[in-house]
C-alpha cells in the first residue's frame, strides 16, 4: 500500500499536550473511566512496558502545578481526562482538579506495575468500580486503544476502539511502506503538498513557537533557552543561526517539560520530536533568503525523514530520538531550506548521525531541553558542513554507504545493540525512584 505525503503527515504529526508517555497512561484510564462515567473507581491498576515507565517517571504533567508520577497520570486520566481528545486527554485539567486527584490517591489504591520483559509501547489499565471491572489496553502507538472491556466483555459500539484500531493499522502499514523509500523519494514527495498541507504545517509552527515564547519569557523548566538568550544579550555568545535554533528549540522544551499547559505539534509520536523537527528550520529561515513555501516544504521533509528513522528505531528506544530521528529530519530540512541538493542532504544526515548517534534516552524530564539544544545546533552545523563539502566517509563507524543505510544502522543500533543499555538506564532510574512516592510492583 502506498501513502501520500498528506496521509503521512496526518498519521505522524498531531498536537499533543504533555509528555506522551504519562499521557498514554492517562488516556488508558480515561477511556476505562468513560464506561462508568457516574462513579469514581475504587481502585486503579496500570501495567506498562519499560520505555513508557522510563519516559514518564520524572516528567511534569501539564496543568498540575508541578506534579509528576505515573500513578498521578493514572488518577488524573481516570477522574478528569477526556478520552475523545486523544493525546490532549488532559486538556480539561486544572490545578484544583490536580489537588483532588492527589487526595484521591491518598484514599484509594493507584498502582503502577512494570512489565520488565515487554517490548514496544504497552499500557493496560484496570479500574475497579465495586463489583465491576473495566479494562483498557493501548499498544504499538501512544493513542492506539486496542481493547475496552467491562467485566471481561468488549464494550459494544466503542468509537474509541474502532477509531484507534483503524489508525494503528494505518501506522503499521505506513512504517512498512516508508522503509521501502529512499531519501530521493522523500524529497520528491514534497512536490505533492497542497494548500491544506501548508496550512497544517504552519499550525505546527504556531503550536511550537507558542511554547518557545513561553519558555523564553518565563524561564520554565531548566531555563536553557532563556539562558541562551541572556548570554546573547550579554554578548558572551554571538547571535547566529546555530544559536537561534538552539535557543527557541530548547525554550520550547523548557516549557513543555516544565509542565506548561500548551500543546506541542508532535512528530513520530513525540512532542519533543516535533519541536526538534520544526523549530530549527523556522529559526534558520530568519537568516536565509527563502520563501514561506520553501520553509514549509523543508518542515514537511523534516517530518518525513523523522518518520523514516522512527520506522527503523521503533517509537521508543535507548537512543534519544530527538537527536537521531528528529535531528536527521531537521538537518535534511535545513539543507533543503538553504538550497542544498539531495546528495548534500544525505551528507548532512550522515554528519549529524556521526555526531549524535550515541546520545541515550534516559527518560523525559526538564533536562531534555539540553539534548534538544544539542540536536538543534548540530542539525544546523551538519547542514552547513554538507553544503560546504564536509562529509563523513562511509568507512567511519556506523555510517553506511547511503543515507538510507545510515538510518537503518541507527535502527539496528537502537533495536539490537542497545537493549542492555536500555535495561541499565532503567535500573539506575529505578534505584533512585523505587523507594519514592510511586507505587511500583514488580511482576
Amino acid at each position: 500500500m502506498k501513502y501520500s505525503v498528506k496521509e503521512i503527515l496526518h498519521l505522524e504529526v498531531s498536537p499533543a499536550l504533555g509528555c506522551t508517555e504519562p499521557v498514554a497512561i492517562a488516556l488508558a484510564t480515561a477511556a476505562a473511566a468513560s464506561v462508568i462515567p457516574d462513579k469514581r473507581p475504587d481502585k486503579i491498576e496500570v501495567w506498562v512496558d519499560p520505555n513508557i515507565y522510563k519516559n514518564g517517571l520524572a516528567v511534569i504533567i501539564p496543568g498540575t502545578g508541578g506534579l509528576n508520577g505515573l500513578d498521578t497520570a493514572a488518577a488524573l486520566g481516570a477522574l478528569y481526562g477526556d478520552p475523545a481528545l486523544g493525546l490532549e486527554v488532559l486538556e480539561p485539567l486544572d490545578e484544583e482538579s490536580a489537588k483532588e486527584a492527589c487526595k484521591y490517591k491518598d484514599k484509594n489504591p493507584v498502582t503502577v506495575n512494570l512489565l520488565e520483559n515487554r517490548h514496544g509501547i504497552y499500557v493496560r489499565a484496570l479500574l475497579t468500580f465495586g463489583s465491576d471491572h473495566v479494562e483498557t489496553t493501548i499498544e504499538g502507538v501512544h493513542d492506539n486503544i486496542i481493547s475496552l472491556t467491562l467485566n471481561g466483555e468488549p464494550v459494544k459500539d466503542s468509537t474509541l476502539v474502532k477509531k484507534q484500531q483503524a489508525q494503528k493499522a494505518d501506522v503499521s502499514k505506513l512504517e512498512d511502506f516508508i522503509k521501502t523509500l529512499s531519501l530521493d523519494d522523500l524529497v520528491d514527495m514534497i512536490n505533492d503538498l497542497d494548500e491544506q498541507d501548508f496550512t497544517f504545517l504552519k499550525e505546527g509552527i504556531t503550536y511550537n513557537m507558542r511554547l518557545a515564547d513561553y519558555g523564553l519569557k518565563h524561564g520554565s523548566g531548566l531555563a536553557v533557552g532563556a539562558t541562551f538568550e541572556k548570554l546573547a544579550r550579554m554578548k558572551i555568545l554571538n547571535r547566529d543561526m546555530i544559536l537561534a535554533a538552539r535557543t527557541i528549540t530548547s525554550a520550547a522544551s523548557d516549557a513543555r517539560m516544565g509542565g506548561i499547559k500548551l500543546p506541542a505539534m508532535s512528530s513520530g509520536g513525540s512532542g519533543n520530536h516535533g519541536l526538534t523537527a520544526i523549530l530549527p528550520i523556522y529559526a534558520v529561515s530568519e537568516f536565509v533568503d527563502c520563501s514561506e513555501k520553501t520553509m514549509l516544504e523543508a518542515i514537511a521533509l523534516s517530518h518525513l525523514v523523522t518518520a523514516y528513522v522512527k520506522a527503523q528505531t521503533g517509537r521508543l528506544s535507548a537512543v534519544c530520538g530527538c537527536s537521531v530521528a528528529a535531528g536527521a529530519g531537521a538537518t535534511a530540512g535545513i539543507t533543503y531550506l538553504m538550497g542544498g541538493t539531495p546528495p548534500q542532504m544525505a551528507g548532512a544526515i550522515t554528519n549529524l548521525t556521526e555526531d549524535l548517534a550515541g546520545i541515550i534516552c534516559d527518560g523525559a524530564k526538564c533536562g531534555c531541553a539540553l539534548k534538544l539544544a544539542t540536536a538543534a545546533g548540530t542539525a544546523v552545523q551538519a547542514a552547513l558542513f554538507a553544503i560546504h563539502g564536509v562529509n563523513v566517509h562511509s568507512t567511519d563507524g556506523i555510517i553506511g554507504s547511503s543515507p538510507e543505510q545510515t538510518m537503518q544502522n541507527i535502527g539496528t543500533l537502537s533495536t539490537q545493540g542497545m537493549i542492555d543499555t536500555d535495561r541499565t538506564i532503567l535500573k539506575i532510574m529505578l534505584e533512585k525512584h523505587f523507594a519514592g512516592t510511586e507505587k511500583l510492583k514488580r511482576p
